[in-house]
């Protein structure tokens, strides 16, 4: 049975109060990672992680983040390391860092296993669950010491999610297909975060039962499933009336259920594909949508 957040958070509070004891935490590789005191310099190697730190309270102890590491605000300033394709092996040993946090699936195997080489304790972080999230604040406020707002940030951000799917995951179910790229047409099976927000809010991933998590898919495949709502990441917050490109092929096809009741919906890319506190708002926002949907179905 899995224990909830808040049993969890007690036994690593019990963990890491220990008098003159280690700091130790499991990362989401199912590792173990231990401080001898509470990080003071800190590599982050992924956007999302950098939020994260940020939202632990540990925004202060980030030397050293990856491109595309903008939010919050002060997070632009922080110097750059490389991006998920290539690091600065060299500068990220000149920041002399105490704990490196790495999206696991995003950073080269390769250049992984360079920086075990270095010897710094690294913490994975893959969120693959909305409970996994607040995990990760949790895991990171015991890590940096500041776990009392890292635990707030949790909490608040699991509070968001139960409010929504109390409000709207016992609605009328809306078929959901979920574009991640349209050339060549990519979508999410059910094992991501995405998925679970569709389903917090009262709808069905199409294809969550593919067994590819990332699949390429067909345009005739996206046909035969005639979802009632077709949804996509946007460079930034796409009020409804805006036109969305990557959205536009499917009104060749005027009969798809989605294109004939105006349900082509876009969502701050940051909001979605990003496993930070973020993805309440988007969230709430696909929520929205998908009830607007509802309220277009034929009478």
């Amino acid at each position: 049975m899995r224990l909830s957040i808040a049993t969890a958070f007690a036994a690593m509070m019990t963990i890491a109060s220990a008098a003159h004891a280690a700091i130790t935490v499991t990362d989401d590789s199912g590792a173990t990672v231990t401080l001898p005191a509470p990080a003071q310099r800190v590599v982050s190697l992924a956007p999302h992680v950098t939020e994260l730190l940020f939202a632990a309270g540990g925004g202060a102890r980030v030397v050293g983040a990856v491109s595309y590491s903008d939010y919050p605000k002060e997070a632009q300033t922080i110097p750059r390391v490389g991006n998920n394709k290539a690091l600065d092996l060299e500068r990220i040993v000149a920041l002399h860092p105490d704990l490196i946090v790495v999206w696991r699936h995003g950073n080269a195997d390769r250049q992984m296993e360079r920086l075990r080489a270095l010897g710094e304790p690294i913490f994975y972080s893959e969120p693959k669950h909305l409970a996994d999230i607040a995990a990760d604040l949790d895991k990171l406020g015991v890590l940096l010491g500041t776990s009392t707002q890292a635990h707030a940030a949790a909490t608040k951000f699991s509070a968001d999610i139960d409010a929504l799917r109390a409000q709207y995951a016992q609605r009328p179910r809306v078929g959901v297909f979920y574009q991640v790229w349209d050339d060549p047409l990519m979508t999410l099976n059910g094992d991501n975060v995405f998925s679970e927000i569709i389903g917090v809010c009262g709808g069905t991933n199409v294809f969550a039962a593919d067994k590819t998590r990332v699949p390429t898919i067909s345009t005739e495949a996206v046909l035969a499933a005639d979802p009632e709502a077709i949804v996509t990441a946007t460079p930034g917050a796409t009020p409804p009336d805006r036109p969305l490109p990557a959205l536009d092929r499917w009104k060749r096809w005027p009969a798809l259920k989605a294109v004939a009741r105006d349900n082509l919906f876009g969502i701050d890319g940051d909001w979605i594909n990003r496993p930070t506190p973020r993805l309440a708002l988007g969230a709430a926002r696909l929520c929205e949508d998908l009830d607007a949907a509802r309220g277009r179905r034929p009478k």
